[in-house]
């Protein structure tokens, strides 16, 4: 029988108003790959701030055990001194320092005011290798991709880890590269015997790294299933995290798509530093009344960085083209030309840029429309409460209040809020960036019904998505873009995965943007 490395006995966790943990527990093996799967809110993310002391010994009930010894973690050194190791959603690296400087900060290798940079190049390198990553120990971290993750693993390496915590890593990378992390865990798993905790609401990936699965709901455990003797699909998995079959993932719609409402024609635009680099390269597209338009693509094709420059050119440089709003031009030069125009755009970075989350949900709600909420420039308080508390019941945002601070939800609950802050600003269209992102099933539903039901308003919704099964449940048209263009348009009806990467594998290197 395999050794329990770790085991988490009783946990309870209380915030204010709220029980985040009830009674948890959890049993990891030496040399297993353990998922932790549940709904936002669950628990999940709570339980391994316990475990890696980011929620200090004494500020929650029960025991941790880890390598047959109680644990008393204050802070998050004290937890890696032991060898474990969390990765955060949010990577915690500094874009303008270099890969080796960010592997070792606060673990720097030389004397005491004295860097030994040699050694700290050559460790780098070894550990750099060990998680298959070829860029130069030297190269800064703004200047690398999808690779800040590997970076991230290999500086958990390079502090002796023997329990890795990764908490959605693969959220912000396509199937090709989620699929090579993936491996590359399996791979430290049987050459290292490296054992790892992962979060993820990608159920396909679960399914195919884990060795077993604990579900979590409301705060507690509800079961954890084993490969090869319980069954790991999907269904399944969701049963358990819901609490009930969701037979069918993509909520059904009555297609009433009409005129055109927003087109773009020839549409370009240049990278804001790299000022002959062309982000964007002669789009041309429309989306009609009542449609949900999906746009597709790998990381890097220039999605974002469209719906962007659209959005009161608040991306790039040298943006050129025409952009017509129901049959009029138009030209929209600051995000709020934007909205005056009942265009929204709900960005991909909720944290960074779409939420304050040090604000309450009632500020976040009505912030692209203070004008509703005030009078002669002074906010009308007791409209701003009942306008917020309008939209967290339309929009069933789980929080005890509308004064919660917005960094205190799950993420599930912050993308209603930032979606409930671009509708209560009244647009005629909606650009959703990855409107999912990080998110789990049910709430994953959630979003897709009240996407619906904009677009049964008479709503034009264009959805930017990663996720390929997202997009073919979802949209009425599709547009492909790679390397900046459109290489193809499809209808949702006749649209598969397989068409929608063959457009992207055809265009592939044809010819270099800019």
């Amino acid at each position: 029988m395999a050794k329990i490395l770790l085991e988490m006995k009783n946990i309870t966790k209380t915030f204010p108003g709220v029980k985040a943990l009830d009674n948890v527990n959890l049993q990891v093996e030496e040399g297993e790959i353990h998922a932790l799967v549940g709904e936002n809110g669950a628990g999940k993310s709570t339980l391994m701030n316990v475990l890696s002391g980011i929620y200090a010994y004494g500020s929650y009930e029960g025991d941790i055990v880890y390598d047959s010894e109680i644990c008393k973690f204050n802070d998050i050194k004290d937890s890696e001194g032991k060898g474990i190791v969390i990765i955060h959603q949010e990577l915690a690296l500094i874009p303008y320092m270099t890969i080796a400087e960010n592997m070792f900060l606060g673990n720097e290798r030389g004397k005491k005011f004295k860097i030994n940079w040699n050694e700290t190049g050559a460790l780098a390198r070894q550990y750099l290798d060990t998680v298959g990553l070829s860029e130069s120990t030297q190269t800064l971290i703004k200047d690398i991709g999808v690779g800040k993750q590997l970076v991230e693993i290999a500086k958990a390496l390079s502090k002796h880890a023997r329990l890795l915590i990764l908490d959605e890593p693969t959220s912000s990378l396509n199937e090709t590269d989620s699929r090579a992390l993936l491996d590359l865990l399996l791979k430290l798993k049987k050459e290292q015997n490296l054992t790892s905790i992962i979060i993820s609401h990608k159920l396909n990936e679960v399914s195919y790294v884990a060795d077993k699965i604990t579900v979590i709901r409301d705060g507690a455990t509800i079961e954890t299933l084993t490969k090869g003797v319980d069954d790991f699909s999907e269904a399944r998995i969701i049963k358990g995290m819901v609490g009930r079959e969701l037979s069918d993932r993509f909520p059904k719609r009555e297609s009433h798509v009409g005129e055109v409402m927003m087109e773009v024609k020839n549409w370009n635009v240049y990278h804001p530093l790299y000022n002959e680099r062309k982000i964007v390269d002669d789009v041309s597209i429309n989306v009609r009344k009542g449609e949900v338009l999906g746009i597709s693509g790998l990381m890097g094709a220039g999605r974002t960085e469209l719906a962007m420059s659209i959005f009161g050119k608040s991306y790039g440089e040298n943006i050129s083209g025409q952009l017509f709003i129901q049959g009029k031009e138009v030209h929209l030069n600051s995000v709020q030309d934007a909205i005056k125009h009942k265009l929204a755009y709900v960005t991909e970075d909720r944290k960074g840029n779409g939420l304050i989350l040090s604000n309450p949900i009632k500020i976040n709600t009505t912030l692209a429309n203070l004008g509703e909420v005030s009078n002669r420039t002074v906010i009308d308080k007791d409209k701003e409460y009942s306008v917020a508390v309008e939209y967290k019941e339309k929009l069933k945002t789980k929080c005890p209040t509308v004064e919660q601070n917005v960094g205190n939800l799950s993420g599930g609950n912050q993308q209603k809020v930032l979606l409930a802050k671009w509708m209560f600003a009244n647009p005629d269209i909606l650009i959703l960036d990855e409107p999912t992102r990080g998110i789990d099933v049910g709430a994953k539903y959630e979003i897709y019904c009240i996407i619906n039901q904009l677009v049964s308003e008479g709503k034009s919704v264009i959805m930017i998505s990663s996720e390929l099964p997202e997009i073919l449940g979802m949209c009425d048209r599709i547009y492909v873009m790679n390397e900046g263009r459109m290489v193809g348009e499809l209808d949702g009806k006749d649209a598969t995965q397989e068409k929608i990467m063959t457009y992207i594998l055809q265009s592939s290197g044809k010819r270099e943007v800019g």
